[in-house]
Formats: C-alpha cells, structure tokens, sequence
C-alpha cells in the first residue's frame, strides 16, 4: 500500500484530506507527517504556507528525533537547518546527524548568530570540519577567544579534500576576530596611489582561480543585468575621463560671414575618436572586462558589476581599489546578479560595514535565505522600515516584525 506522501505527491489526496495534512492532523506517524508538512511548506502554493505555521509549532519531541535521525529524509533535514526555518533547540541534534552533509553547515556558518556560533562550538562533528571551520572564522561576530581557538583548530587539522561547497556558498577566506577586534594585517583593503604590483597580483590570482569558467565563457560579450542599458543607449552613459570630453558642436555660419560670438572651431580631423566607459567594455572579451574589473576606474566597476557574465561580475568584488562606498551600493542594487549578492557577505571586510548588512536586507533581489539570515544583526529602527517595506517578500517583513517587537519589549525592560 502506497504511503500517503507518495498519494499527495501524486495529486492523488483529495482537498479536505490535504487540509487535514496541511495542519498535521493525519493518521500517520509522527516522522512521516513531518516528511508530509515539509512537501507542502517547499511545493504547495494552495497549503505551502499552513504547513510552514504547522511545522514552526510541530511537537519538538518529535521534531527532535527527526532531526537527530539519519535515515531522516533529506529534504526534510535541509529544512529543518535552513536558516529562515532553523529552530534553536533542534540545531544540536542537526548539527551532529551525519546526514546533513557539511555544505549545509557551511551555509549555516555564514551569517550565524551568537547563538548559532555558541552551539557550533560545543558540536564535536563541526569542529572536525575543516570548511565549517573557515567559514566561521570569518563571522564579524565572532568573539576574540574564539577566534583564537578556531585558529587553533584549524593548526592541528591536516589538509583534507573537502565536501564541494552547495551553489552560492564557497569556502570563505580572510582574518578573525570579532566586531571590535582591530583588522589584521591580512585583511584586504584598498591598495594605496594606485600600485600596481597590488593590481597585477590580484589579476594573476583571480584568473588562475577561475581558469576553467573564464574557458567556459569563451568570448561571451557584454550584457547588463536588467536591460537599463539598451533601454537607455551607450551614449547615456558619461566619458571615462574628462579631460578626453568631446568638443563642442560647431555654431551655425553667421550670415553676414563673421563668427558668433561664443562659437566653437571645428575640431581638426584625424584626431582619435574618444570611447565612453561602456563603448570600451563593449570591445573586451572576458579575460578583458575581468582585467578592467581588477585594474579599471570607479565608473568602470560600477558597469561590470552588472555584467551577465559571472566571473566577470564576481571579479570586481575582488578589486584591491573597491572602497566600501561603491559596496554599499552594490548591496542595495536589483540589476545584478543573485552570486554577486551572495558573495558579498563571505567577505569580512564589507560584512563589518553595517550599511551593507542593511543593503542586503533591505533589497528585493537578496535571496531569501541570505536576507532571513543576516535580519537578526538589524538595529530596531531598521527593523521597523523593513517591516514596511512593500518591495520585499513578505516573508522578511512579518519576521522584521516580529523582531522588532521583540527588541521593543527587551528594551522597555531594561
């Protein structure tokens, strides 16, 4: 007889029955009503969210042993540890169950809260995983004594092959230390007066990095996210330097033969014609535009941020020049690529800046998981505006919400 999960994903469950499963109410075991609630929260648009409420108050008996159970079906587990689902005292029991496999705890590492990192290190299994490890290291709210330890950890491990990573969630690389903690040497910051040897070195390193995608790409041309540069035309957009501007169109012949006052002498033929920052990206093939990306001016990062080509785009983030300005504005942009979103909190650099954090929450192109996650390190006046923010999901602004009358209530009691 065929089990009721496999009937719902059939479509084979009548209405009032998928109302039953929906609020947990059918006959079956406890871990196959968990497995059921969990199809309907992820694939059903009619239920999906009565099972979300269902599953967020699930009896935690149960819902512990399903998390502690490594027969426990997959998609059940990387429900119950993603972070917009993750239930505090569930996270122990995860943490340990072999079958959540360590991408998911990676993932889970980027972003983790206080409480989060606390259970992270009492788990034995987590601190036997080198890629966790790292990417813990490189949380801003990391306190010093356990950065230290980490550090510690990460001495006496031999190099092991690791798990590759889920999409979206790379090793994360960089110094540790908490929010107060003074940056390290180490830690990637602009280059000064332009050197080049910082420049040359970050290129050379970032095309030996991504040697197999930039072959992938071939000589993929330029195309921007969100089509406002067809919309608007190459001419929208400003010269690359100023001194090389245009000369002004001639004046009319005046009549009587004299020049009008005012007017300007044809420029003489023969002189190069002068190229607009988008006129020069349009001529580069990939190897090119991830150069210019490394090694090119303000304006120029501000266009291949943009670019449709991954590598490209991820490219800029890697620029030794890339001021903290031009990242905060990156954060709260809809015409980029959802990787250059996802990239931008694996480095501890622009995560220690709060305008960024905020950017990312606050913009409706952030994945939904990432925003959920970096939501808790909000100050509660930004709470607020989240919550009525009408360009988000309305995920993120009930939890907004619901976050920032909690912070209310702690705040009148203290």
């Amino acid at each position: 007889m065929a089990r009721t999960i496999d009937q719902i994903r059939a479509s084979k469950l009548p209405s009032n029955m998928m109302q039953f499963a929906a609020r947990g109410a059918l006959q079956v075991p406890p871990a196959e009503n968990i497995e059921i609630l969990v199809y309907l929260a992820k694939h059903n648009p009619v239920f999906g969210e009565v099972a979300r409420m269902t599953l967020a108050g699930w009896d935690e008996k149960s819902s512990l042993a399903a998390a502690a159970d490594p027969q426990t079906p997959s998609e059940v587990l990387e429900y119950f540890v993603s972070p917009d689902n993750l239930r505090p005292k569930l996270l122990p029991v995860l943490l340990e169950n072999p079958s959540v496999p360590e991408s998911r705890l990676a993932k889970l590492a980027i972003g983790a809260s206080r409480e989060t990192i606390d259970a992270m290190f009492k788990s034995a299994r987590v601190r036997s995983l080198a890629g966790v490890l790292e990417n813990l290291r490189s949380s801003p709210f990391l306190k010093k004594e356990e950065a230290e330890e980490l550090k510690s950890l990460s001495r006496a491990k031999a190099p092991t092959p690791k798990e590759p990573a889920a999409p979206g969630v790379e090793p994360m690389e960089g110094p540790t230390g908490g929010p107060e903690s003074e940056p390290e040497l180490e830690l990637e910051a602009p280059a000064e007066n332009g050197d080049e040897w910082a420049d040359d070195e970050a290129l050379a390193a970032y095309l030996k990095e991504h040697e197999h995608d930039i072959a992938a790409e071939g000589d993929k041309a330029f195309h921007a996210i969100g089509g406002i540069v067809d919309l608007l035309g190459a001419d929208y957009f400003p010269i690359t330097d100023s001194a090389d501007a245009p000369a002004p169109v001639p004046a009319a012949p005046v009549a009587a033969g004299k020049p009008k006052i005012g007017a300007v002498p044809p420029k003489p033929a023969g002189l190069p014609k002068r190229e607009n920052a988008l006129q020069k990206i349009s001529h580069l093939d990939v190897k090119g535009r991830i150069q210019l990306a490394l090694k090119g001016n303000k304006e120029e990062r501000s266009l291949l941020i943009r670019d449709g080509t991954k590598v490209v785009a991820l490219a800029v983030l890697e620029a030794p020049k890339l001021s903290d300005g031009e990242v905060e504005k990156f954060a709260s942009q809809k015409n980029v690529l959802e990787s250059v979103l996802r990239q931008i909190p694996l480095k501890r650099r622009f995560m220690k800046n709060y305008k960024v954090v905020r950017n990312l929450v606050s913009n409706p192109r952030t994945p939904l998981d990432l925003g959920l996650g970096l939501m808790k390190h909000l100050l509660i006046a930004d709470l607020k505006n989240i919550s009525g923010n009408k360009e988000v999901s309305e995920t993120v602004r009930k939890l907004a919400l619901k976050m920032f009358k909690q912070k209310l209530d702690q705040a009148a009691k203290k």
